[in-house]
């Protein structure tokens, strides 16, 4: 497994950094005591990509902010793969504004690595393949990020994407108005994909919208299980009830 992995053409630039400052190339041994040790680890380290502009986020002082730019400010336990195989156990953090997966061998190590936008790739995160892919928003516009795999089903499929979304403060005109912090808002969005079907599409949760992924024949049966369960499309245990029942009947 070593050699096949770590001879994988990637075009990938390995870079590390250090929270201060860049600090050019990582090492590929991802040495400490944690669990990626010789082969693991590097193949871990074909796998790592640039953080992009990397000096110039760490100069802007985030935490001052209201909100954040990652979905967790604290590096959590995850099982990264390629094309399906096992490369090893990892620490991630998300950083959603950027679209980066930032990954460390254990939550203490110093220095940020980014996970390369490859497809290929896998982040497992308590169970939930989280991958970059290609998908399509409400508006029509193909978008490149990275989605969670909710539902593997059958017929149909259910994503997630958490976004985060940058407001600049404003300083208060006069005495009379406030100032307006700077803040990172976070959100979710979820997208839906039929089986035989290339396309990855945003899945509005509203009850019209879900109707109309149903033949007309089954849509009875869609709003009576909804009704029946007082179900929520707005959480995500309950959207998932719903696309299962929806590739259970399909």
């Amino acid at each position: 497994m070593k050699n096949r992995l770590l001879t994988i053409t990637l075009s990938i630039a390995v870079s590390g950094l250090s929270y201060g400052q860049f600090s050019g190339q990582i090492q590929t041994t991802m040495g400490g005591g944690g669990a990626a040790q010789g082969a693991t680890a590097g193949a871990i380290a074909t796998l790592l990509g640039p953080i992009s502009d990397a000096a110039q986020k760490r100069t802007l002082e985030w935490e001052s902010f209201a909100g954040s730019p990652y979905t967790s400010n604290d590096f959590k336990p995850a099982e990264l793969f390629y094309k399906n195989e096992k490369v090893g156990p990892v620490y991630y953090r998300y950083n959603a504004l950027n679209e980066e997966i930032e990954i460390k061998e254990n939550p203490t190590e110093e220095g940020l690595r980014g996970l390369s936008r490859d497809k290929n790739i896998i982040l497992k995160v308590e169970g939930n393949p989280m991958r970059f892919m290609t998908f399509i928003d409400k508006d029509g516009k193909t978008l490149n990020g990275y989605l969670t795999q909710l539902v593997d089903g059958e017929n149909y499929d259910l994503y997630k994407r958490t976004r985060v979304k940058f407001t600049e403060g404003a300083k208060a005109a006069n005495s009379f108005v406030q100032e307006t912090p700077s803040r990172f808002a976070q959100f979710d969005e979820y997208y839906i994909q039929k089986t035989g079907v290339e396309r990855i599409d945003e899945l509005v949760p509203k009850k019209g919208k879900l109707y109309t992924q149903m033949d007309s024949d089954q849509k009875a049966g869609l709003k009576a299980f909804i009704k029946e369960n007082d179900l929520d499309l707005d959480n995500d245990k309950d959207l998932m009830s719903i696309i299962l029942y929806m590739d259970r009947n399909s």
